[in-house]
């Protein structure tokens, strides 16, 4: 669903916005989405039009639409955004590209919010059932231990990094914690909760939503996509 916050007109002619997400290499941001998009879906994170993905590209913004079955995703159902061109708030959205029959994301400003807080180069959002079964055992344990999911002793954290200001991934001893937000009714009212959990846990690399689902960044394509699958 778009929001009053996204100005959908786009701001080059029909064109020079098309280049954008015209391109015959498969890394390219607008072949990368509906390609990470499709392998989601086979592997249950994304079911009907839900969940996201975005990359960042220096200083342009690769969006996956609203509305969009994730299977049958095309380039050009990409929206395009340049960061540098949004007013400091990045309420009011403008777009350098905007496809005819769709929406923008409600997941944009969550997505803007890991670029422009943690320089992240890809952030992708799943309504995986394992983060939504995790984030129900810990609510079964009650307040005060519900907030934040913890994990030691296992293969899969080496996946992780330590955080923004370490060097190198964690180990099978270390304790990976993400933290856990609360649903809201809708997916951009929980931008204000993902950004102070970002604040609060300066290190996480990933954030999980109560019956909902997860969002998480990294660097790059391939360090997002590598936690995102572990």
């Amino acid at each position: 669903m778009a929001t009053l916050q996204d100005v959908e007109k786009p701001r080059l002619d029909n064109d020079a916005a098309d280049r954008l997400i015209t391109s015959d290499n498969p890394e390219h941001p607008a072949n990368l989405i509906p390609s990470l998009c499709a392998k989601f879906w086979t592997l249950g994170w994304v079911t009907g039009t839900g969940g996201g993905c975005s990359i960042r590209d220096e200083d342009l913004v690769y969006i996956a639409p609203s509305g969009v079955q994730k299977e049958l995703m095309k380039n050009t159902d990409i929206y395009v955004l340049s960061l540098s061109a949004q007013e400091p708030t990045l309420k009011q959205r403008s777009y350098l590209r905007s496809p005819p029959c769709y929406k923008p994301s409600q997941c944009t400003p969550l997505f803007l919010a890991a670029f422009t807080r943690r320089n992240a180069g890809c952030c992708i959002h799943t309504h995986s059932q394992w983060a939504v079964l995790v984030t129900l055992l810990l609510e079964a344990q009650g307040p005060g231990s519900d907030k934040v999911f913890e994990i030691n002793n296992i293969e899969q954290i080496k996946g992780f990094g330590r955080g923004t200001t370490k060097q190198g991934n964690l180990g099978y001893h270390d304790t990976l914690r993400i933290p856990v937000i609360e649903n809201t009714p809708h997916e951009e009212d929980l931008t204000e909760y993902l950004e102070e959990a970002m604040d609060r846990y300066p290190d996480t690399y990933a954030v999980l939503v109560r019956r909902h689902g997860v969002y998480v960044w990294g660097d790059n394509v391939h360090k997002a996509k590598t936690m995102c699958e572990r």
